[in-house]
Order: C-alpha cells, then structure tokens, then sequence
C-alpha cells in the first residue's frame, strides 16, 4: 500500500518559518508536491516537483515557499518563511505516478498567529 506521511506542522507566530516533511513509502512517484486547503476554501496549488528537480510554483505561492526533494529518501519538502495568519491551513502532500494515478497525505495542520 502506498502511503505518504506528512510532518513538520504546527503553530508558529506570524513571520514565522516551518518545514514540513513528506515521505512516501513502497514507490517513488513523478511528480510530489505540496497543496493547501484553508477553512471554507478549495484546495490549491502550493508547488510540486519532478523527480529531476523541475519545480512548478502556483504564482501566489512564490517567493516565501520553497519546494525540494529527495529521491534518496522518497521524501519531498517544504520551507516555508515569512508565514502570515493568512496561511493557517491544512497542508497536503501529494504524489502523482507517471500514469497519472495520484495519492494524497493525511494533511497536517499550519497554524499561524498574528
């Protein structure tokens, strides 16, 4: 069974930084990246990556994130400084197979107070 495993959140002051982790485990995927889904919002694009390094940022999201990954680890990051209360969300890791197939984390909570 394929599963990613999120960590790394939790609640930090505003300008604030975190990292969050995700590893996945039993294959490597394309394409990992990093979404969000706020109370009441959809959920979006942060930034996701190839396995060789290509990364692909929503335009919103750059500047202050900063996506990489690990193809030794299976594993995918996320720096994330400056942190405002506005991106209090839920953060989701994702992994999409070459074939399209994708597979989601369980979230971990980002809470940012002013």
């Amino acid at each position: 069974q394929v599963e990613l495993v999120e960590s790394g959140g939790g609640l930090v002051q505003a300008g604030g930084s975190l990292r969050l982790s995700c590893a996945a485990s039993r294959f490597t995927f394309s394409i990992m990246g990093w979404y969000r889904q706020a109370p009441g919002k959809q959920r979006e694009l942060i930034a996701d990556i190839s396995r060789g390094g290509v990364t692909n940022y929503a335009d919103s999201m750059k500047g202050r994130f900063t996506i990489s990954r690990d193809n030794s680890k299976n594993s995918v990051y996320l720096q994330m400084n400056g942190l405002k209360p506005e991106d209090t969300a839920v953060y989701y890791c994702n992994g999409r197979a070459s074939w399209g197939t994708e597979y989601w984390g369980q979230g971990t909570q980002v809470t940012v107070t002013v």
